[in-house]
């Protein structure tokens, strides 16, 4: 097949449509993925995005912008090519994107997860001749647990932290990653407190009918809390900074895919890590070649020359997509949910 698409500086371009996916510089038109910032960027003239994503772009990139959506599964024709998205998975709103001019169809990923997570729509499998697969957990050794035993495990961990008067500490994306995690906790267990970042998003997943158990105002830390066995999820870069010594007593662990590698967790001086990703793991990118069916595969964010290789030797067309954000590069900022 002969693509219609092709990286520039920019992103990714569709030149029949005129058009951007995820671009990383302004241009006019601009089609996202999901909203994590690494991907829906301030600049642009005009968005398309999918409808349950719609208020998280409002909320990161300014009410004014010029945002047009889609429902899952809707059409959309421009300039000879049909347009639409589908669920991956990844947060709430997250979408591939499904293309189809002259009878070739392409899809563009984003970022996808496989395991269910009641705060977004599940992934579902695009038959196409071209994907476009992230690859930040390319390698093999990246294989998830189920999520209700790691959640479990946390739920013990800040039990076991009550009995000894510490306050405990998870650091969490403030986009996807903290309400997935939410969504799991007791919260009879203990007060949960999240931080203003987190409690932006958590109101934006309530508003779009996602239940969220009640969280406390972070205005109300003191130090007394840890007595009371409370929980706090902070966004990742919180970490060392001031509000800790509001709370007095604690421990802290990291919740991401990364915590799957032992020398991280250590890098980052964490007593826990508790392995929940919102990516998908090495079994779940084979498996989604396979139900997408597609010849000519396209490999970003990551690990790309291990699954190109993969793929190579399975007889599929592969290659490396250089994009400017490197999923192999470990991400444990604000927001990049891994």
């Amino acid at each position: 097949m002969i693509p219609f698409i092709h990286n520039t500086e920019k992103g990714l371009y569709c030149e029949p449509g005129d058009f951007y996916i995820d671009p990383h510089l302004p241009v006019d038109r601009a089609l996202i993925t999901h909203g994590h910032s690494d991907h829906a960027r301030r600049g642009h003239q005009h968005y398309l995005t999918c409808q349950p994503g719609a208020n998280i772009l409002y909320s990161r990139l300014g009410s004014s912008i010029q945002l047009q959506t889609l429902a899952y599964g809707e059409a959309l024709r421009h300039r000879g090519i049909t347009i639409s998205f589908h669920p991956a998975g990844h947060i709430l709103g997250s979408a591939q994107i499904r293309l189809e001019y002259e009878k070739q169809i392409i899809v563009v990923s984003g970022d996808y997860k496989r395991q269910l997570d009641k705060t977004c729509s599940p992934f579902e499998p695009v038959t196409c001749h071209l994907f476009i697969t992230e690859s930040t957990f390319g390698l093999p050794i990246f294989q998830w647990p189920n999520p209700d035993s790691v959640i479990e495990e946390i739920q013990h961990w800040w039990l076991n932290n009550q009995k000894t008067g510490q306050a405990t500490i998870l650091y969490a994306y403030s986009l996807g990653k903290a309400q997935r995690v939410l969504s799991m906790l007791n919260n009879e267990i203990g007060p949960i407190v999240v931080h203003p970042t987190i409690e932006t998003m958590n109101q934006i997943y309530r508003d779009s009918g996602i239940p969220l158990p009640e969280t406390i105002p972070w205005s109300s830390l003191q130090p007394s809390m840890a007595k009371e066995g409370v929980l706090l999820i902070v966004p990742p870069g919180t970490q060392s900074t001031q509000w800790q010594t509001l709370i007095g007593n604690h421990t802290e662990a990291y919740v991401s895919g990364w915590m799957k590698v032992r020398g991280i967790k250590r890098r980052q001086n964490m007593e826990r890590g508790f392995i929940i990703s919102d990516h998908a793991d090495w079994p779940s990118l084979l498996q989604t070649i396979q139900e997408t069916r597609a010849e000519n595969i396209w490999v970003t964010h990551g690990y790309t020359a291990t699954l190109v290789r993969f793929f190579t030797e399975m007889g599929l067309s592969a290659k490396e997509l250089k994009t400017q954000f490197r999923g192999d590069q470990l991400e444990l900022g604000d927001d990049h949910s891994v």
